[in-house]
């Protein structure tokens, strides 16, 4: 479990409303939060919960109707471009589909030296930097010497999403949201991209936040679970305490729909 840690990121009434008048859609309902620095967050629920628009909000992606947000109890202020990205060198994402997460026009060094110049280490001399990206791609277990001339869609799924973790590894974000990580690829690399994920927690001590609709995976790595439904959090809490011992009839019946090996499996005896 996390350890009493300061506040990293949190929200106060954040609200998104999309459209107007009768097409008027309320996707995120006053929702706060407090998430703490090295804390690993699962936020779960189904499709059309908010939880997609939530983590959008958090990344500055788009901007919430109502509330606040707060990074390192202060006051988020993305108002200008510099503002902006200067949040996203602490904030980054892995999104679901890797496919869409490249420029097919870029190469994987390129990639990868993209991330080294955000950090501000474009002055580095060329061998720094090939050092650099070597050993971000040993971490995730892939060779950089074999990759420099590679497009990323010339790669598998599963070498995509390690990809995209040694760019985080590059770019050491004091936060990493990941977004349903896991549920394009095989279940054999679903097991190494999240274990990646959390040594690269280790590593480096960021808040790990997962957006998901798999409530089993959310007690496999989570010290907090936030559950969703209708854009407003109707249960939170320790792993245990939600999963475990859940209150609310929506997270009981997350929990009935995983997948039981044995009909008499039960995910209370975990």
């Amino acid at each position: 479990m996390a350890s009493e840690k300061n506040s990293c990121l949190s929200g106060e009434g954040l609200t998104k409303i999309f459209g107007f008048g009768r097409t008027r859609t309320l996707a995120v309902d006053h929702v706060d939060f407090d998430f703490h620095e090295g804390e690993v967050v699962s936020i779960v629920g189904e499709s059309g919960s908010g939880k997609t628009t939530l983590a959008k909000m958090l990344l500055g992606l788009i901007n919430p109707t109502e509330g606040e947000i707060h990074f390192l109890g202060q006051k988020r202020d993305i108002s200008s471009q510099k503002k902006r990205q200067e949040y996203w060198k602490n904030i980054q994402a892995i999104f679901q589909d890797p496919f869409s997460s490249y420029n097919i026009f870029t190469k994987i060094d390129g990639v990868l030296l993209d991330c080294i110049r955000m950090r501000g280490g474009g002055h580095l001399p060329k061998e720094k930097k090939i050092e650099l990206m070597t050993e971000a791609c040993s971490f995730v277990n892939l060779k950089f010497a074999e990759l420099t001339n590679k497009y990323p869609f010339e790669l598998s799924g599963g070498q995509m999403q390690r990809l995209m973790i040694a760019r985080i590894f590059l770019l050491k974000p004091r936060i990493l949201i990941a977004d349903e990580p896991t549920s394009m690829i095989d279940a054999c690399s679903r097991a190494t991209i999240l274990d990646y994920l959390m040594k690269l927690r280790d590593e480096i001590g960021m808040t790990l936040i997962f957006i998901t609709h798999d409530i089993g995976l959310a007690y496999y790595v989570s010290d907090s679970v936030y559950i969703m439904e209708h854009g407003k959090f109707v249960e939170r809490g320790s792993a245990d305490e939600v999963i475990l011992r859940p209150k609310e009839p929506y997270t009981r019946r997350l929990i009935n729909d995983v997948p039981k090996i044995y009909e008499e499996w039960d995910l209370s005896t975990v």
